[in-house]
């Protein structure tokens, strides 16, 4: 024990000297430096790789969304085709209806299968790939079938178990039209097993990416396509790799976005984009782990690095140390004997530089004590200017509101030059003069509360401009002003803009820049909720008549260049401080607080004149539309908002089976 006492104790007294202290502190100091660098480092690579790989995912998503509906777009188009050659008296003559489509082998290879029907139902024809059959089905209670044959046009069925495959499918169904409105149905059906076009989308992965996952859903969630095509019908919260994924797109409004919307998935980067036209949803979700696995790999590599650099400069430190040390040694010997009337006070100091020539030259001469410290003062005072130079923030300290000091880069915020703010007033920092009182006055309250003051306002340029600060300002001794103010300034214009930006977003539709779904609900609830005080009030559903056409033959770019005329028209119409809004597609709807009956339908009748008038001139054509509107009043017998929502929409079907083009309003029961 006695043996073990002496080194430990000539340890202790070699950790306690000035030498062992100053590298340690030194070795500690750059071993914090260069970990929190590598790691800060590794972070915002890590940060920024996912950022840039969501935008990545939402192009992918919305790429495979724009080939399955143009996919769609195809099948319809046979579908149109070979139905506009199919005659009443072909369709009830069974042989020459089984040799016109045994002649259409190509819009059999393109479905799972092909129908005919009869305007009661009945399956007159069924055809697979390589042969025709005849199934005895009925498909008269199908609403894909009843809506083809009441509103005469193409409809797509929501997935389904096929009464003849005994499978799920989609049914795109079209109907034959005579002279006296349809007289049958054409359907093709979609396989969502293998082989389907649900199937084909699948194969939409790019090289290296077989860990990726690829859904296909309906707007209620169920599963259309799938890697494991037995998952075919289910909820997509029964998928773990996208059940939360659901949860939050469902939580921001159930966008139908084709340009995709990024969804909120633990450990995946998930993708959802609409396919326009059926109103699918492409899910798209990629493991965050292995994209972020070359920077893990990265990381342990830099810190490995960071440990044997730290290693190597920890033992140069020490051998700098040491070296610049040997003076203060001597000076240590010589101190013993400051008071040794044997040696002249002035003679036998070592020749160094820096603190230890500073400690010699104080011992020499004690009375030069305040020199010394002034010299010292001056020199922390350089040092704080070169920090306040450095800073990334404007700095300022004030006393009895007059700026004392402010950084070049305060000065370059605020439009001077670097140094012309020393001595100026308050008000120097951009601040209103009537303003810097009460400003002065809030700051107080917030510093007796043993808080600093921090605000957002508008600080007004040297040169006439003005820009929104975050403002911070605390004492710079206790929680009195008196002593002086520290003032801190950020330049925050842009995430300013970018809040705004994205509050304007989130109750406007992107295309046309009227309000949205959101929007609507929110102020029908507010109007709802007021009766009776806030009657009467009208609400108008509208519909685009003959808008699909324009898309299917002019293209998107056409239907979306119409739908921003149309909101042109429909903001001409209307009264300041009307409501419209887009639902989506050609959907919309307008709603017209402290409004009469009387009014709302002329209104209504205006817009549709005013839509009707449109003349959109495309690529050598003209592009015209018209629109239906249903005009219904807010009862207060009413007992939610949806009950109004559908007169309403009634009241617009019936418009449209009165003959389109015109307003009607709802009856009142």
């Amino acid at each position: 024990m006695q043996r073990l006492k002496a080194p430990l104790e000539g340890a202790r007294r070699a950790l306690g000297t000035l030498r062992a202290r100053l590298t340690l502190a030194g070795i500690a100091l750059l071993a914090l430096v260069v970990l929190l660098n590598t790691l800060t480092l590794v972070q915002r690579a890590e940060q920024d790789t996912l950022v840039e790989q969501r935008d990545r995912e939402l192009v992918k998503a919305e790429r495979i969304a724009e080939v399955l509906s143009g996919r769609v777009l195809e099948l319809q188009g046979a579908l149109a085709a070979v139905a506009g050659q199919l005659d009443q008296r072909t369709l009830h003559d069974q042989a020459a209806l089984e040799r016109f489509m045994t002649d259409r082998i190509v819009l059999r290879r393109m479905f799972g299968n092909v129908n005919v029907a009869t305007a009661d139902g009945t399956l007159r024809v069924y055809g697979e790939h390589s042969s025709l059959r005849k199934v005895v089905a009925n498909v008269a209670d199908r609403a894909y079938f009843r809506q083809a044959m009441d509103k005469a046009q193409p409809s797509i069925s929501e997935a389904l178990v096929s009464r003849v495959l005994d499978e799920p499918v989609i049914v795109l169904a079209q109907p034959l039209q005579g002279s006296r409105g349809p007289f049958g149905m054409l359907s093709g059906s979609i396989r969502l097993g293998s082989g389907g076009l649900m199937a084909q989308v699948l194969q939409y992965r790019g090289a290296g990416e077989a860990d990726a996952l690829l859904v296909v859903t309906d707007e209620r969630g169920r599963i259309l396509a799938h890697p494991d095509i037995g998952r075919a019908l289910q909820h997509i919260s029964t998928e773990p790799r996208l059940a939360q994924a659901w949860d939050d797109w469902v939580r921001m409004g159930r966008p139908l976005e084709p340009a995709g919307v990024s969804a909120q998935q633990e450990g995946e980067l998930v993708s959802v984009a609409a396919v326009s036209g059926p109103q699918w949803l492409v899910w798209r979700a990629m493991p965050q782990q292995r994209l972020l696995a070359p920077l893990h790999d990265a990381r342990r590599l830099a810190i490995t690095w960071a440990v044997l650099m730290i290693v190597a400069a920890s033992a140069a430190l020490l051998g700098l140390v040491s070296w610049l040390l040997r003076p203060l040694q001597a000076l240590q010997r010589r101190a013993q004997h400051l008071f040794d009337p044997a040696f002249d006070p002035h003679a036998g100091w070592p020749a160094a530089t820096g603190e230890i020539a500073r400690l010699a030259q104080a011992l020499r001469h004690a009375g030069a004590e305040r020199a010394q410290m002034d010299a010292f003062n001056t020199e922390l005072l350089r040092r704080l200017e070169g920090v306040m130079a450095a800073a990334p923030v404007g700095i300022a300290f004030t006393r009895d509101n007059r700026i004392e000091l402010a950084n070049a880069e305060l000065c370059a915020l605020l439009g001077r030059e670097a140094g012309t703010l020393a001595g100026q007033p308050l008000s120097a920092l951009g601040l209103r003069q009537d303003g810097v009182l009460a400003l002065l006055r809030r700051a107080t309250r917030a510093f007796q509360a043993g808080q600093p003051y921090s605000d957002e306002m508008e600080l007004r340029l040297a040169h006439g401009g003005t820009f929104w600060a975050q403002l911070r300002v605390q004492p710079s001794r206790g929680d009195e002003a008196a002593p002086g103010l520290i003032w801190c300034v950020l330049d925050v214009t842009a995430q300013r803009t970018a809040r705004e930006h994205l509050r304007w977003s989130a109750h406007h539709d992107p295309l046309t820049g009227l309000a949205n779904r959101a929007a609507l609900e929110q102020q029908l609830e507010h109007v709802f909720a007021a009766r009776p005080r806030s009657m009467p009030a009208m609400l108008v559903a509208m519909d685009l008549d003959h808008f699909k056409p324009i898309n299917d033959s002019a293209g998107h770019a056409a239907g979306d260049a119409m739908l921003k005329a149309v909101a042109a028209a429909i903001n001409g119409c209307v009264r300041v401080g009307d409501l419209v809004a887009r639902l989506g597609g050609d959907e919309f709807v307008l709603l017209l607080q402290r409004c009469p009956p009387e009014r709302a339908l002329l209104i209504a009748q205006a817009v549709c004149a005013a839509v009707a008038a449109i003349e959109l001139p495309w690529e050598g054509r003209t592009l015209r539309v018209s629109a239906s509107a249903g005009v219904a009043e807010l009862q207060a017998d009413m007992f939610e908002v949806a009950h109004w929502l559908k007169a309403a929409d009634r009241a617009c079907y019936d418009a449209k089976g009165a003959g389109r083009g015109h307003a009607r309003a709802a009856l009142v029961s």
